[in-house]
């Protein structure tokens, strides 16, 4: 595996309500402790979160902490991405997350832009070199793939268009990754890939995000989880048990370092992270 300076990152979903701010504020605030290289921040296809992301955005990069939003292409025209990019110029955001998106439900058009590549193609078009392009990956293969080899070519037109670094789908088998990583290589990709990390506090939740985005959970580890039934605590320690292993495992092979996807949440990262024995800036 080729070796890549490590970068840590957290991921947030916009909140709705002001309860939603207040408990995000107090999430991000903790984990900022850790010293993240990055906050990120999804954003609803077609531009249904815009105005909550660029405002969370704006709210942890006023505390002097780089946050990159989210930017998905599908059901948006080009002119709604132009105006997209250039106020995040305007706020001296430099770095991006590009995603093509799921179509939103009851709209039939896909938009101008149908896949993540030609959105990083039209950013570097629009902005040059302005932004830092973060695109998504799947170990695992995405949901809508036909075989490895065009999860391979998919994933390079993305990095050939302007990418910088990726950030995988959450797996809970490292083998897959290494694979994926070194299928990669092969085939002339050269940038970080950095593992997707969803933390267990929930198994029924759980099993219907990874139902959605056709994310692994191994049967020994369902069956495992599904036997606690309503025991959230037992859940949980199994959880922590199970993730923190698989993110010692991948960071003692290499792996660029982590992105966790929260859920908004700091108690299960956070522990993750002392259990790792990492070091904020680590």
């Amino acid at each position: 595996m080729k070796q890549h300076p490590r970068a840590f990152s957290f991921e947030f979903f916009p909140p709705k309500t002001p309860q939603g701010k207040a408990k995000l504020r107090t999430t991000w605030q903790q984990l900022a402790q850790l010293q993240p290289r990055f906050f990120s921040v999804t954003f609803g296809a077609g531009g249904s979160t815009q105005q909550g992301t660029i405002e969370t955005v704006l709210e942890i990069r006023s505390a002097g902490h780089e946050a990159a939003p989210h930017l998905s292409c599908v059901a948006s025209s080009k002119a709604d991405i132009a105006a997209i990019l250039e106020n995040y110029k305007a706020n001296g955001i430099r770095h991006i997350v590009a995603l093509r998106g799921d179509l939103p439900s009851g709209v039939a058009m896909a938009g101008e832009l149908r896949y993540a590549n030609e959105l990083v193609a039209f950013i570097r078009e629009t902005t040059g070199d302005w932004f830092n392009i973060e695109v998504g990956c799947y170990p695992e293969y995405h949901p809508q793939t036909r075989n490895a080899p065009d999860e391979i070519r998919n994933f390079k037109r993305k990095i050939d268009a302007g990418a910088n670094a990726a950030m995988t789908q959450y797996f809970y088998n490292p083998d897959a990754y290494f694979r994926f990583v070194d299928e990669c290589e092969a085939a002339g990709i050269s940038i970080p890939i950095v593992p997707g990390i969803m933390p267990i506090g929930n198994f029924s939740q759980l099993a219907r995000f990874s139902d959605a985005c056709g994310a692994e959970i191994p049967r020994w580890l369902r069956i495992k989880l599904e036997g606690y039934r309503d025991d959230a605590a037992s859940i949980r320690a199994c959880g922590l048990d199970v993730v923190t292993a698989l993110c010692d495992r991948l960071l003692s092979a290499g792996a660029p370092g982590l992105h966790f996807y929260t859920l908004n949440q700091a108690g299960l990262t956070s522990t993750i992270w002392e259990r790792l024995g990492l070091n904020a800036a680590d």
